[in-house]
């Protein structure tokens, strides 16, 4: 049983995707995928790839989730299924590139700086 691995990553969040062939059940950190990601805008944003270049039901998803909030996690598993999908099936690299599937958001969490609130918010100036 052939089965691909895609590694995304947002911000803190890192999901692993296990792509293998099967009737097209996901979980999501041992639970159902309905259950974890309980928006269907979050559960589409995250097939996308899938929906638009094979049926869903082709295969069974394994995703490991950690760190990151909701959103952040979305977009990771996302481009993780991007790229087991592009190990999968190499011809459709040009097209989920042009979609924005396989781009890596580089922004991350800025650091705090010392003598400052946060990383760049200041205390309150007080003249006297």
């Amino acid at each position: 049983m052939k089965e691909t691995i895609g590694i995304g990553r947002r911000k803190r969040a890192v999901s692993a995707v296990r792509l293998r062939p099967g009737s097209g059940k996901v979980d999501v950190n041992g639970r159902k995928f309905e259950e974890y990601f309980t928006l269907s805008l979050q559960r589409d944003a995250i097939l996308a790839p899938l929906l638009k270049f094979s049926t869903p039901n082709k295969y069974d998803l394994i995703i490991r989730l950690k760190g990151g909030g909701i959103s952040a996690q979305v977009i990771a598993t996302r481009l993780g299924i991007a790229r087991a999908l592009v190990q999968e099936q190499e011809h459709l690299k040009p097209d989920l590139k042009n979609l924005g599937y396989l781009t890596r958001d580089p922004r991350k969490r800025e650091r705090k700086k010392y003598g400052l609130a946060g990383a760049r918010k200041r205390f309150q100036f007080s003249k006297r």
